[in-house]
């Protein structure tokens, strides 16, 4: 494999594997001396066209715990800033020999354009409203270590479904994984065919999410918005807020973040025992580090010379760099 690109790319053995490698590096995290150098020498390009505090921090620090070079970019005071377009900031970026470049940019489809301008590896940070892969396989991470696996398991996605990409990259993966998803949300935030499309259900009432074992709840995309979607913020809390007297005891609850609180969450079920989100933030440093691995290593291109503890080796568990 040597780009991530969406999950709908994945097969579940890949999945898997990138998600065994994730708990490898949970138990490096535990250790006293974090990094490990399996990736000395490389460098790492972080590129980022839309804002960013999760994922771009997690990219970093992980590239980083590898051991590798990070070259950060954002949009804002960037040569974009002066007109330079996408094709040519790669060209640029791709001078200083990139093992991997990590995309965000608004338009669907950048990262698959980006893999073909480049030899490195491409990882897509979210592509408009299309994909964001990673997002979604740490969030199978988070649950399969509170779970044990996803199979059978029945997840809700509510709110803002249409202009979601993290909606679409989790309906694959968790379905990959075995689970049952159902889409809820408004009629207009829901896009048309994507039950035919998926074979997700779809309802747009929260009448039955008692039989739901996880609920995901989505923020409402406001930023990706050119009308309006719902008659207010306010009644659209009325009528699909998750709070404590629609999360049951034994359901668990996610959110991508950032969350506006009193929206899509009642502030009492994000501050929960229930509420698995911190563990999210958490998730997404050790899988970020496998996401990275297991596409350096993997890859084809010429790799550092070094012995037992090269790019080529699996990590020897708290090795120091």
């Amino acid at each position: 494999m040597k780009h991530l690109l969406g999950v709908e790319n994945l097969t579940r053995e890949q999945a898997e594997r990138l998600l065994d490698r994730a708990e490898s590096f949970a138990e490096v995290g535990r250790r006293d001396i974090k990094k490990v150098p399996t990736l000395r020498g490389r460098t790492i390009v972080s590129l980022f066209y839309e804002s960013s505090t999760r994922t771009s921090s997690s990219f970093e620090l992980a590239a980083k715990r590898l051991s590798a070079d990070v070259v950060s970019i954002k949009a804002a005071g960037s040569a974009v800033d002066k007109g330079e377009s996408l094709k040519d900031t790669i060209a640029t970026l791709t001078a200083y020999d990139p093992a991997a470049i990590i995309i965000r940019a608004p338009q669907a489809g950048a990262a698959h354009l980006v893999a073909g301008w480049t030899d490195a590896s491409v990882i897509n940070a979210g592509d408009g409203k299309h994909e964001h892969p990673s997002q979604a396989l740490l969030d199978v991470f988070t649950l399969r270590r509170r779970l044990g696996s996803l199979e059978g398991t029945r997840i809700w996605i509510v709110g803002d479904v249409l202009h979601s990409r993290v909606a679409r990259s989790c309906l694959m993966a968790f379905g990959l994984m075995g689970a049952h998803v159902t889409l809820c949300g408004p009629p207009t935030l829901i896009p048309r065919g994507i039950a035919e499309a998926t074979g997700a259900n779809v309802t747009y009432d929260l009448d039955g999410l008692a039989e739901a074992d996880v609920v995901y709840a989505l923020r409402m995309q406001h930023e990706r918005m050119s009308e309006s979607f719902v008659p207010s913020l306010r009644e659209y809390a009325a009528r699909y807020q998750i709070d404590s007297r629609r999360l049951g005891p034994r359901q668990l609850l996610m959110h991508p973040g950032p969350v506006n609180r009193g929206v899509e969450l009642a502030p009492e079920v994000i501050d929960s025992s229930q509420s698995l989100i911190t563990e999210q933030v958490e998730s997404g440093l050790v899988v970020r580090m496998a996401i990275l691995y297991e596409l350096l290593t993997g890859s084809d291109r010429a790799r550092p010379k070094g012995g037992p503890m090269s790019a080529d080796a699996p990590p020897r568990i708290g090795q120091p760099a």
